[in-house]
Order: structure tokens, then sequence, then C-alpha cells
């Protein structure tokens, strides 16, 4: 049986996050974790209009993306190049076990 023993937890997360923005509807109110959005400030919160515009990004609607929060595609570009980085890094270590 083999298995990655050092695969790298941040690729994960940057992968599910993408993932999760791309099928996200960003035109819907959604649970979030925002302290702020939480308490009632959803018009100022640099973060939540951040997500909002990769989302838009990944869903083609660039002028709205931009709306939402300016640095959405900088942004994108900058994780996808930590997802490039981190994919080719070849010392993930595989471990062998016979059965």
């Amino acid at each position: 049986m083999k298995y990655i023993k050092s695969f790298p937890l941040e690729l994960f997360f940057w992968i599910t996050a993408l993932v999760l923005l791309a099928t996200a509807n960003a035109h819907e109110h959604h649970f979030t974790f925002c302290p702020l959005a939480n308490l009632g400030f959803e018009n100022w919160c640099p973060g939540c209009g951040l997500g909002r515009s990769i989302s838009l990004i990944l869903h083609g609607e660039f002028t709205e993306s931009f709306s939402q929060h300016w640095f959405g595609l900088p942004a994108l570009l900058i994780i996808l190049y930590r997802i490039y980085t981190l994919t080719k890094k070849k010392d993930y270590k595989i471990l062998t076990t016979n059965r």
C-alpha cells in the first residue's frame, strides 16, 4: 500500500478554497465566519469582498468582480502561483508497505 507521507497541507487548503469559490454563488448571501459581517458591518469588510471577487472571476464576471474588490485578480494570480510552486516540489516522501 502506498500513501503520501509529507503532502503539503497548504496545497490541499488552497485547492479546496478555489474549488469552493468556483462552486459558490457570489450573488447570494451565505454563511460566513467573518466577525465584521456577523456584527452587521457587511458593507465594510475587505476580506468578504475579496472572496466574492475571486468567485466572480472564476465565473467569468470580471466587471462585477472588480466592483466587489479591486485586488481579486491579483489575489487569484498569487494563489495560483503558490499552488504551482507547491506542486513543483518533488520531495514528497512516499512510504511503501507490502502486505
